[in-house]
């Protein structure tokens, strides 16, 4: 049958109820099969004629009226609870009630067309593209659209009825109240009276005209017109799609021809911390002005920004509080680097760091190893961040700059700058170091402008010889030279500096203390090492006067520790000179005999019948990995107690 879809079989007795003044499946039902269109219902929610014997009377009172009735002359079969899906109004909870009646209505199919084609045609870009599907899937299967809504705000529909006796409820459409008049008289004469439809306009129908409407349309000579329509990106969310992105691009091109943009960005929605979608009645709305005063605009913006194209953000307390801390980093970073700076009176010396040309390539091969990497690492993150910028992945664009700032800029080398600034009395490093950490610091600021306007903006006009504001400062040129050879150099200083804090971590040494170390390897990678002794010794805190660089393990090497830090990089960290090898040897023989017990008691647990019986498998395999985690931990504790104890008595003969 045409309808059988539409029945329930596992719901009530089958047979199935139309009522199609009151639903809209049973309307198209009764449309289809030629059923007469029946409205029992007044706008005041009671009953009119047409319910009869219950005309008057409340939809509510009615309700429970009609089966008191079937009650009272037994055709009530049983009556059982029932949970029924009834539209309430978001606002007011109040139950809605589907009535026919008269609306209008906008011809949606030759509109979609076009819109359709023009994404089809690459006029239109949907970014990110996989929303393409979407705009394509719901103007596919579009309906018409009812823009007609019974609202006390918006703007009124365009249409005014004829009252006469010689018209039959004809309405005109015109501009405004005189025009519509003036039609009327023309048709019926001066006889008739006119009224305005008191519904206004569907709220995405008006926006939908908002790209032209707000340019002097129709007059399409006027200036604002000309200059700014179509523009080439709208930037909006992706829940709106198609409620306006659609509607606007299919109303442009019908009244002028043209697509009212050539690029739609669609960024994700702000949730709470849970990943719900904020409301007031939820309770959890997060107010941007309160955000701010607890963590700032940038960070605010930042946290924003740093999610990924069409991707809902959760916000939270934990992600401002890091972007917070992030920007207090460069503001900090900010104060070292004009502190580092040569002072304003000493024109000489920033004669000579205004000098090198950091862009070029011979500057950028002459410079120290730390100072020619740090160059070539922003060189390319500038190639890459741009590159983000234009395919709009602004999310990229953030993370990249966050980590060269955070992880190389001020973990690295703001720390091996230290060596140069506070150790080489004003020579010639020294000024090359306080160009870098200038020509860095300034192109960092450049790259983070757009995420962190205002302490960006703070920042770049604290800096001397800035002739204009950052915002309209050029961006950094792109292909900038760099050299892979120092980044790889860098690197691998970087690796021997992460094996000896290690070291240092692992055997407890004191911050403040200072160490021995054998530096091994080939004479190549001992050559550049043994260049940056003074960045090594800072960055690791070494004993800069016990500092060795060969290319054959020590003599004392059974008394050190040997660290790899990469292939053909080691170094020797002589164990007497960081601990006190009897001291240690009680401590860690007391630790791994805790940590015996505590594994004895594992597998107790797991050679327990009962256990393994009763308790539940993720539980068993639990214990299990705690237990051969335990076991692991003390097969290392027993090898570096071991070597402990060799080295005593290697150092008692």
């Amino acid at each position: 049958m045409p309808f059988s879809s539409y029945v329930d079989k596992d719901f009530g007795t089958g047979v199935l109820k139309i009522s199609p003044g009151h639903d809209h499946n049973d309307y198209l039902l009764a449309r289809k099969l030629g059923l007469p269109i029946l409205n029992v219902m007044n706008k005041d929610g009671t009953l009119n004629d047409v319910a009869g014997l219950f005309s008057g009377l409340d939809r509510f009172a009615v309700r429970e009226k009609l089966w008191a009735d079937l009650e009272e002359t037994g055709l009530a079969v049983k009556k059982e609870p029932h949970t029924s899906r009834v539209p309430r109004s978001q606002r007011g909870g109040e139950v809605i009630e589907p009535l026919v009646s008269k609306q209008w209505f906008v011809h949606m199919d030759p509109l979609a067309e076009k819109a359709l084609l023009a994404v089809e045609k690459k006029e239109l870009t949907i970014i990110p593209e996989r929303f393409e599907k979407i705009y394509n899937h719901w103007l596919t299967n579009i309906k018409d659209w009812c823009i007609s809504r019974q609202l006390w705000w918006g703007h009124r529909i365009p249409v005014w009825y004829v009252v006469g006796k010689d018209c039959e409820e004809d309405y005109i459409v015109a501009k405004n109240a005189e025009e519509a008049l003036e039609k009327a008289h023309d048709k019926y004469g001066t006889d008739v009276e006119i009224y305005q439809d008191p519904d206004v306009l569907d709220t995405w129908f008006s926006s939908s005209l908002w790209p032209f409407s707000t340019l002097g349309w129709p007059d399409v000579s006027a200036e604002d017109f000309k200059n700014f329509y179509p523009t080439n990106m709208l930037e909006t969310g992706h829940d709106i799609l198609f409620f306006w992105v659609a509607r606007m691009v299919m109303m442009g091109i019908e009244f002028t021809g043209t697509v009212p943009f050539t690029h739609v960005y669609l960024h994700g929605l702000i949730r709470d911390s849970e990943g719900r979608k904020m409301s007031k009645s939820l309770g959890n709305v997060i107010d941007p002005l309160d955000t701010i005063k607890d963590f700032g605009t940038d960070a605010l913006r930042f946290t924003i920004a740093l999610g990924t194209a069409g991707q809902d953000l959760n916000l939270s307390t934990e992600r401002l509080t890091a972007n917070k801390a992030f920007t207090n980093k460069l503001w900090n970073a900010g104060k070292f680097v004009l502190q580092s700076l040569p002072s304003l009176s000493d024109t000489s010396a920033w004669e000579n760091l205004l000098a090198l040309k950091l862009d070029k390539e011979e500057t950028l091969l002459s410079l120290p190893l730390p100072e020619c990497w740090a160059v070539s690492k922003l060189h390319i993150l500038i190639d890459s961040v741009t590159a983000s910028y234009e395919k709009l992945f602004f999310g990229d664009v953030g993370r990249e700059t966050y980590e060269f700032f955070w992880s190389d800029f001020a973990d690295w080398y703001i720390e091996a700058s230290k060596s140069r600034l506070y150790g080489s009395g004003g020579n010639s490093d020294s000024l090359v170091s306080q160009a870098v950490l200038l020509y860095v610091f300034e192109n960092i600021l450049k790259l983070l402008h757009p995420f962190m306007p205002f302490v960006t903006e703070d920042l770049w006009q604290a800096l001397p010889y800035r002739k204009e504001a950052l915002i309209v400062s050029p961006w950094p040129q792109n292909s900038l030279p760099r050299n892979v050879e120092s980044i790889k150099r860098f690197e691998n200083l970087q690796a021997l500096t992460r094996a000896i804090r290690n070291v240092r971590a692992e055997y407890s040494v004191e911050p403040v203390k200072r160490i021995s170390a054998s530096v091994v390897g080939s004479a190549e990678v001992v050559g550049y090492i043994s260049k940056e002794k003074e960045v090594l010794a800072l960055l690791s805190r070494l004993d800069l006067n016990n500092v060795h660089f060969t290319n054959t393990p020590p003599d004392d090497a059974n008394l050190s520790v040997h660290v790899v830090a990469s292939e053909g990089l080691e170094a020797y960290l002589p164990l007497a000179a960081m601990v006190d090898i009897s001291s240690e040897v009680q401590r860690i023989s007391k630790r791994l005999s805790k940590m015996q017990t505590e594994y004895d008691a594992l597998i107790t647990r797991l050679n327990s019948p009962k256990f393994l019986e009763k308790a539940p498998e993720e539980v068993v395999r639990g214990v299990k990995e705690k237990a051969e985690e335990a076991e692991e931990k003390i097969k290392l504790t027993k090898a570096r107690l071991d070597f402990l104890k060799s080295t005593t008595s290697l150092v008692s003969q």
